[in-house]
């Protein structure tokens, strides 16, 4: 690891306190491991009791030891850490890497962990964890964790140290193996993103998984994902938070329509990562990443020895929104003179029986379609792979059809993936090898692909995004603007509005209507949620329909700063919701969907980092489900949808440029073939944070 951190990748002497001649405990596994690597560092271990642990006799203290370790294991009990981190640092130990937990528990010191990680940093040392299940490096045969690595190209960075073991052991069972694994733990000083800045000039990790359940400095995530992609490493990032527990609280639409896993997806689209739902997803997408191409797009031609197999193939592919795209006459005929009469030589592609007669055909056609540039992947599907599992005579015949469906990728530089009847056999672990991913199932095929094609949609990251980040930390949500000011301040940053005025009684409001065009909405401008309690009037037509409605509604509502608005009445506009806020950890967040009433309903929205140019607003609008609503659906004229990527890059500009505002809302944006009018306003205040105390002590 680069600078500080170098001690937690390839020390020259380890020492683990608290090893353990017991098999169940930490201690023992730790030093198992650690006693690996002694044919390239100094291994000492430590125990109480000087017990002997795999025939190695251990020494009671640290300050026992011939010499001082460089990187010191915290595998003792709780209560016993400070005194030995103390000891450490005396001695002059540059790194810790923290296994135990519930130390401020243990010793009935709340805030424990974070004073010690102070001490450590001013003693110019640092620590990994505490509470973490530890880190292994497979190029600097480095194993200081619990469980069992196979050497490989993925990189694991996990907050849940059990979560990221299982993606290791999946990672190993698939073939792929980990260069690296760190468990971050309760990251009281070096980060999951100092982890990952790290692997940046870590030749031996091609890909990286990450897990964090928290994501701290989100902006730092994002750029310093940005950097791995930059550097040719593919990231893929697993979270939790789906649920809607975190949004039932919600003073907004936007709100309430944003889950944290949301703005994870859009943090990993901003920086060329891809986020998965699984650790087995995650290792799916790896095989796909792990050095052959990726498609350039959508386009998929399917291959399969059963018809059975290949239908069912094109309708999971076009679940995952990939496209099975007819085939000119001219590959239909190059595909079909590879075949027997009566198969089809359309897409899918039905082998019927040539692979069994001639092993090479599966090769053949799919050369045939790389070549053919008409499709950007082949999706092969089926009994290859199972040849000579099942026949051992056929087994160098299936080895060398791999290899030449490898050769054909490599030559035409589009991706061929395998759905194998066979989990493991020699034919798939050879496609691998070739850079052909083979996986079990066509679901896990299908949606890998389709994982593939969104990153590489995503934008270059070039040197980082660039994106802004809140000039001041957020203590909270504060006051709703009153409606004419929240109006106001949308309106500088570029939205267009209708004329509106400020009325208090009948007669006020009478008179203003005469000085504007018709028809008109009355609002109370100083509530946050007026259609729920009576406070919009829309469509009346004239001067007196405006007095009577404010009347009525004052004596509903009280007195107030009522607000009389000319009426857009375009027959044929579309309600939109714009939204942003500011995410805890990533900062600005920006929204569109469809909006209105029913907003909550639709849940038809897309989410970006904020700000936003008004191209890549416009491609958050082109992915909406509901985009034929905008583009002439049923005869009706198109939305203006330049205008409206302009109304969405200026709400993101505003929440990214003034730290006063929380939260801003535009529900509805009236989008029709004239531009975008926006008819709401909800702009939510930021309270500022207090700075957090000091730990020294």
């Amino acid at each position: 690891m680069s600078g500080s951190l170098s001690v937690f990748s390839d020390p020259k002497s380890v020492a683990v306190v608290g090893a353990s001649p017991d098999p169940a405990k930490w201690g023992y596994w730790i030093a198992r491991g650690a006693l690996r690597g002694a044919h390239r560092r100094d291994v000492h271990l430590v125990n109480a009791k000087g017990a002997a642990i795999e025939g190695v006799r251990s020494a009671r203290s640290l300050g026992e030891l011939p010499s001082v370790p460089e990187l010191v294991v915290l595998a003792t009990p709780a209560r016993t850490v400070p005194a030995v981190v103390d000891e450490a640092l005396a001695l002059g130990v540059k790194g810790f890497l923290g296994i135990t937990a519930h130390i401020d528990l243990a010793n009935g010191e709340p805030g424990l962990e974070r004073r010690l990680a102070d001490r450590i940093r001013r003693a110019g040392a640092r620590i990994v964890g505490p509470n973490c299940l530890g880190l292994y490096d497979a190029e600097a045969e480095l194993e200081l964790a619990w469980g069992t690595f196979a050497p490989g190209g993925i990189a694991i960075v996990s907050q849940s140290g059990q979560l990221g073991l299982e993606i290791a052991g999946l990672a190993a069972h698939a073939g792929l193996g980990v260069s690296r694994f760190v468990s971050v733990g309760n990251q009281v000083d070096v980060t999951a993103a100092d982890l990952l800045a790290d692997l940046v000039a870590h030749d031996a990790t091609r890909t990286v998984v990450l897990y964090l359940e928290s994501f701290g400095a989100g902006r730092d995530l994002v750029d310093v994902m940005a950097r791995l992609r930059a550097a040719g490493k593919r990231v893929i990032v697993l979270t939790v938070g789906a649920s809607d527990a975190s949004r039932a609280a919600a003073r907004s639409h936007t709100g309430a329509l944003t889950a944290s896993t949301d703005v994870v997806a859009a943090a990993c689209r901003a920086a060329g990562a891809v986020l998965v739902e699984t650790p087995a997803q995650a290792i799916d997408l790896a095989h796909l990443l792990a050095g052959g191409p990726l498609p350039a797009g959508d386009r998929v031609a399917i291959v399969s020895d059963s018809g059975g197999q290949g239908a069912l193939a094109a309708d999971v592919t076009a679940r995952h929104r990939l496209r099975v795209p007819p085939l000119s006459d001219a590959t239909r005929a190059a595909v079909a003179a590879l075949l027997p009469d009566g198969a089809g030589a359309a897409n899918p592609i039905d082998l019927a029986g040539a692979g069994e007669q001639d092993l090479d055909t599966y090769a053949r056609v799919v050369d045939v379609l790389l070549r053919s540039g008409e499709v950007d992947a082949v999706v092969l599907s089926g009994y290859f792979g199972c040849y000579g599992a099942d026949t051992p005579t056929l087994v160098e015949r299936e080895l060398e059809v791999a290899a030449s469906l490898g050769l054909s990728v490599a030559e035409h530089g589009r991706p061929v993936l395998v759905h194998s009847m066979s989990h493991d056999s020699e034919a798939v672990r050879e496609l691998r090898t070739r850079s052909v991913p083979a996986l079990f199932t066509i679901d896990a095929v299908a949606r890998s692909l389709r994982l593939a094609v969104e990153l590489v949609r995503s934008e270059p990251a070039g040197e980082g995004p660039g994106l802004a980040v809140p000039a001041a930390p957020l203590g909270g949500t504060g006051e709703a603007l009153p409606y004419l000011a929240g109006r106001d301040l949308l309106a500088r940053a570029g939205l267009d509005y209708p004329r509106a005025v400020s009325v208090r009684t009948p007669e006020d409001a009478a008179e203003a209507a005469r000085a504007m065009a018709g028809p008109f909405v009355l609002k109370a401008g100083w509530l946050e949620h007026k259609t729920e309690v009576g406070g919009v009037a829309v469509g009346l037509p004239d001067p007196d329909a405006v007095r009577a409605a404010l009347a009525d509604m004052a004596g509903r509502l009280g007195e107030g700063d009522y607000v009389l608005e000319e009426m857009d009445t375009r027959a044929d506009a579309v309600e939109l919701i714009v939204g942003a806020r500011r995410d805890d950890a990533f900062g600005p967040v920006v929204l569109v969907g469809l909006g209105g009433v029913q907003a909550e309903v639709y849940r038809d929205v897309a989410l970006a980092l904020a700000p936003v140019t008004a191209a890549e607003a416009r491609r958050l609008v082109e992915s909406l489900a509901g985009l034929p609503l905008l583009t002439g659906f049923r005869g009706r004229p198109p939305a203006d949808l330049d205008a409206v990527a302009e109304s969405v890059a200026a709400v993101s500009r505003l929440i990214a440029a003034d730290p006063a505002v929380a939260e801003c809302e535009v529900n509805p944006l009236r989008a029709g073939p004239g531009g975008a009018v926006a008819v709401d306003a909800l702009v939510l205040a930021a309270v500022p944070q207090d700075p957090p105390p000091s730990t020294d002590q």
